[in-house]
């Protein structure tokens, strides 16, 4: 089981110095990165993955936002899974009731697997997109401005 910390916002110094560091790595996107570190003999070679991600983190946490990393065969709690859909606990509930999302049972403990959630969370976006579409449809329809 994954253990998520609470989220830790970046100060304004560490946003700052997030999207110092964020400029500087973005210049070798696309590359291999050598670093060579005081007092070691052999360099630290950053693959193109690694280096991505690194990015992706220090930009994120140049906007001010929390970053988490969770292994891709974690399973999570109910809460932590209702975190990170932004949701409450008693809703997210209601979903694994529902069938929405599989989970299993630990004793009386509910387990939800990050891939599983990530595949509702991606159908929803999908459905509310979709929403959406047909709204604008309708609004243009009945020429609202949109």
């Amino acid at each position: 089981m994954a253990t998520l910390n609470p989220p830790h916002l970046p100060s304004e110094c560490e946003a700052q110095r997030a999207r110092q560091l964020s400029e500087r790595l973005a210049r070798y996107a696309g590359q291999d990165l050598t670093l060579y570190i005081n007092g070691e003999t052999a360099p630290l070679v950053l693959g193109q993955d690694v280096l991505a991600l690194l990015q992706e983190i220090l930009t994120q946490t140049a906007m001010g936002r929390s970053v988490a990393v969770i292994p891709r065969g974690a399973e999570l709690t109910t809460q932590e899974a209702a975190d990170l859909l932004k949701v409450s606990r008693p809703f997210l509930v209601g979903l694994l009731e529902a069938g929405e999302i599989p989970h299993r049972k630990v004793g009386s403990h509910r387990r939800v697997s990050l891939s599983d959630l990530l595949a509702y969370q991606a159908r929803a976006q999908a459905e509310q997109e979709e929403a959406l579409r047909q709204l604008q449809q309708q609004a243009q329809k009945l020429k609202m401005g949109y």
